[in-house]
């Protein structure tokens, strides 16, 4: 199904993209915890840890990479040259940059409507990401 092409300039500020699309990430972590069965307020946040690091997120990002339509790639492209580089002591500055990449285009999904694909990246996001819960401590 073809769609038709996002005019870049439309779309908010691909910092702003971030913003939204760590929530929508951080939602959709928590989501998946608890509907596991994972009850427990400590449980659930180590377990959400496993996924919302700029490393779980960066890598996350090659997962799906190679899965982005020329729209998503152009906003991913955008958000990860961004200057904003405030990133957390632990964090490289690739992974810095490719986990806000993830974060504007789950944004991008949501602003621009893309439930079903949002949906699907979400999907592959966490059943990907998954395996770093056994490695927590």
């Amino acid at each position: 199904m073809e769609t038709n092409p996002i005019r870049q300039s439309d779309l908010p500020d691909v910092l702003a993209l971030a913003f939204l699309g760590d929530a929508i990430f951080s939602h959709a972590v928590r989501s998946r915890l608890v509907s596991r069965g994972v009850s427990r307020n400590g449980e659930l946040t180590r377990l959400s840890l496993a996924y919302v690091t700029a490393e779980a997120q960066s890598e996350g990002f090659l997962l799906i990479e190679e899965t982005l339509s020329d729209d998503e790639r152009a906003v991913a492209h955008r958000a990860s040259n961004s200057g904003h580089l405030n990133r957390p002591r632990h964090a490289s500055p690739a992974d810095y940059r490719r986990a806000t990449a993830l974060e504007a285009l789950l944004g991008m999904l949501e602003v621009t409507g893309q439930t079903e694909r949002l949906r699907s990246v979400l999907d592959r996001l966490l059943d990907g990401l998954a395996h770093r819960e056994t490695a927590l401590p």
